[in-house]
């Protein structure tokens, strides 16, 4: 009688675990003429170029946009975009 080889044991696979979802805002403005480099960066956002009022404006955005998440409890995470866009729209500085 041959015997058959046998398998090693499988491994079983990992469990799958949820991806941390990962979100951010990315401003640019192209408007800068006076050849200064703006950078203005925070936990969840990037903000390049501009000329010093359209960075300043940018700034002012964002920081309005992350106020109102936070007084909604919600995360940029988890926020719809069509909500997300509405609260940029309105924390733009006129």
């Amino acid at each position: 009688m041959s015997k058959k080889p046998t398998r090693p044991a499988r491994a079983s696979a990992p469990a799958k675990t949820k991806a941390k979802v990962r979100a951010g805002l990315l401003g640019l403005a192209l408007d800068n003429e006076d050849g200064h480099k703006r950078i203005t960066q925070g936990e969840q956002f990037v903000l390049l170029g501009g000329s010093q009022e359209t960075h300043e404006k940018m700034t002012e955005t964002v920081v309005k946009t992350f106020e109102e998440l936070k007084r909604r409890h919600k995360r940029l995470e988890t926020v719809e975009p069509k909500e997300l866009a509405e609260i940029l729209h309105k924390s733009t500085p006129g």
